[in-house]
């Protein structure tokens, strides 16, 4: 089975944080975190970094490793590495994804997330508060 590594931003504002929609592939329509594939010689970190400034053309930094997702899909194997992050600088300019949202722990099942996505979910409702992180 084929097997991909990416990362993952949890990225946070005011005990919120963002959610994307796919906007292409097959699992367009499908709620995420932003981030994308970690490239060969590349640490997941950086490589957050980078396919935040591709996608969403802001820049993050990344705070805290929050967990790592294994995940089997039936087309591949995913290894996700998620990482808490913080918005430098930047809008959040949607150039890949269909919509996003500004999220609480409230309303964290108001959307249709990606199968692999619902552990981070379910972690993150472990939490007492959401993405206290210290902000620019």
């Amino acid at each position: 089975m084929k097997s991909i590594k990416v990362a993952a931003a949890i990225i946070c504002r005011d005990h919120k944080i963002f959610a994307t929609q796919r906007g292409y592939g097959e699992f367009k329509d499908g709620w995420e975190f932003p981030g994308g594939k970690i490239e060969p010689g590349e640490l997941p970190e950086q490589a957050l970094v980078r396919e935040i400034k591709e996608e969403l053309d802001t820049e993050i930094e990344v705070e805290e490793y929050f967990c790592t997702v294994e995940y089997d899909y039936p087309k591949f194997h995913l290894t996700m590495h998620c990482y808490l992050a913080a918005i430098k600088s930047g809008n959040l300019l949607l150039k890949e994804h269909e919509a996003a949202k500004w999220l609480t722990l409230d309303n964290l099942d108001s959307v249709d997330w990606l199968p692999a996505d619902l552990e981070i979910i379910a972690r993150l409702k472990e939490r007492t508060s959401l993405c206290t992180l210290r902000l620019p």
